[in-house]
This record gives C-alpha cells, structure tokens and sequence, in this order.
C-alpha cells in the first residue's frame, strides 16, 4: 500500500456518523450511553435528537438491561461505551436479556485493542471479541476504517439479533466503500498465492502494507480483511487455505478465542494448512502511543513481514485438502 494522500479517520467516526444517520431515518432507533457519551462518538446523535438519548452514568449492567427492554417494546436501541467495559461488566445482561431473547441490541464498543495507546491496560479491550464471539445469537464485526464502520453501523440496525460493533479511538487509513460492506462476507483486498494474511480491525492496514513489502521478498499475499469474525465467511477462508497453502492471522486481541481462533477452528475442520496467529500472547497491555504498542508486541508491519516470511518458508508445498 504506498504511501499519499490517504484519508484516516477512527471506526468510531464511522460509527457516530451513521448513528446520527439512522436517526433521521427512522424514529426507532435510540441511543444510550455509560458515561462516555463523547469517547465513544454518540455526542452527536445526543444534540440532534435528544428525547432517543439516555444517559445511564457509570451502569453498564443497567444500560444493558434497559436497551433490552427498549428492544422488547419495538425500539432499536445503540448501547455506547468502552468495550472493556460494555463486555466485562455486562456480559452477563448481554448474555440473559440480550442473547438468549435474540433481541436487536446493537453494542457499540469504543476503545479496542492497543491502539487506545496511553489510556493502558484497564482500558484496553483485548478479550472482548472472544467474550462476545462464545454467545449463542451474537454478531461480531470489527470495521477496519471508518468508512466500514459506518456501514457495519447501518447494517446492524436491520439485523433481527445482537450485535457487537468493535470499534477504535486512532485513526486509520480509509481503505474501503461502504457501498460493498455485506456482514459475514471477507474482503480478498488483495490477491496472491503464496500466503494468505488475514486480519481485522486497525491491522487491515498494517497487513496490506506487510504485502506490498513482500513483493520485492517474492512472495504474493492474499490480503483478507475479515471483517466479521462471527458468523465467518468459510468459504473465503477455505478457499485462501487451499489456494496458498498458509494463513497468518493479524489482530490486537488476545491469540485464545479471537478472530485467529476462529480462522483456525475452520481450517482444523476442512482444510489443514500451516497456520500463525499473530495478537496478544496471555499479557494485558501497557501504556504507550499506538505505533510503540503495535511494535512492542509485534504487530507492525515489520513483524507482519518476519513471520509471513517463516510461514512461507514452513509450509513447503501447496495444500492437499
């Protein structure tokens, strides 16, 4: 991905953006907020349309319980804060009130994984895809710019169930049209066949980087942003599995249950093939800028390069599958 004049935005941008869209467009919709109205982009949704808006303070659990029940009565509500904390501190309302009536609650949470940078640990969401990912009847997204977010946004407003929109506070090059977002269908960005990167979320960037990179090395990389990490698009993953014989996986969440677990849940079932997961390994997070984060816990583009490298070089010849 060469460098110019590319725009960037946060996914939360996105999100916010078409939050205060899908206001004007239907009057169901409404939106709540634990305390962090503003972080988490629905500010803007709140000064257009304020008799939609509630306010629940530091009350994750009540925000949850109260969205379901605005659900019940016919209304589409947007739960807003930290996702560390909309999925922690509420898991269990999610799970109950939410998941098990497969209610339209879409839950939007901000600030996640290491690139919140200074904010540190406690505030830094990398679990949560794995927290939402094991409940019955929850949708998973994790928009890679903010041109997708705003699309997810729109989409998980006319889904029947749950959703989860994992969203970030950095900007992000703009990589994508909303126009061709479709929920459970991966992105081939670009084609190759040596080794396929898939990623999610900020390291979409990172990853088509890592590609353009590889080429002078050789080596062809399939670029797939997987956007939806549940329910996965087996096809595309298969298809990636038996057509480059590899796949590295590339996201800021924990190694155990995020979007690499669920690449790899597939490819153990219907096609075998070497296989990385590159994330967090079993620590929480730290403060620092973003780009000191990603680099310490091996998730630039350098990183991406070094162990696209050794997968190519592990998994010898094509697989059989």
């Amino acid at each position: 991905m060469a460098e110019g004049a590319v725009k960037k935005e946060a996914t939360r941008d996105g999100f916010g953006k078409a939050l205060l869209d899908l206001g004007g467009q239907n009057k169901d919709v409404v939106a709540l907020s634990a305390d962090l109205t503003e972080s988490v982009r629905a500010h803007w949704f709140k000064e257009k349309y304020p008799e939609r808006f509630v306010s629940h303070g530091v009350a994750e659990q009540d925000m949850i319980s109260t969205a379901a029940g605005l659900a019940l009565s016919g209304k589409i509500p947007f739960a807003c804060t930290f996702g560390v904390f909309a999925t922690g501190r509420a898991w269990d309302q999610i799970r109950i009130s939410v998941a098990y009536m497969n209610l339209n609650v879409n839950i939007a949470g901000s600030h996640g994984g290491i690139s919140v940078g200074e904010d540190g640990a406690t505030h830094q969401a990398l679990e949560e895809i794995a927290l939402m990912r094991v409940i019955p009847n929850m949708t998973v997204v994790v928009p890679s710019d903010s041109e997708e977010a705003y699309a997810a946004t729109k989409h998980a407003a006319g889904i029947p169930g749950p959703v989860y929109l994992r969203l970030g506070r950095a900007k992000v090059p703009t990589l994508s049209d909303s126009s061709d977002f479709e929920i459970g269908k991966a992105k081939v960005l670009t084609e190759g066949d040596d080794i396929s990167i898939i990623a999610c979320g900020h390291l979409v960037a990172k990853a088509m980087e890592a590609a353009y990179q590889l080429k002078s090395k050789n080596i062809q990389a399939r670029v797939i942003n997987l956007h939806t990490p549940k329910p996965i698009d087996r096809e595309a993953i298969i298809k990636a599995a038996r057509e480059t014989g590899a796949l590295l996986t590339v996201e800021e969440h924990t190694i155990y249950g995020g979007m690499g677990s669920a690449v790899a849940e597939v490819v153990s079932e219907e096609c075998p093939v070497p296989i990385k997961m590159m994330g967090i390994r079993d620590v929480f997070g730290r403060s620092g800028s973003p780009d000191e984060l990603f680099k310490h816990f091996g998730l630039n583009e350098e990183h991406i390069i070094e162990e696209a490298v050794k997968l190519v070089e592990r998994k010898g010849k094509k697989s059989r599958c």
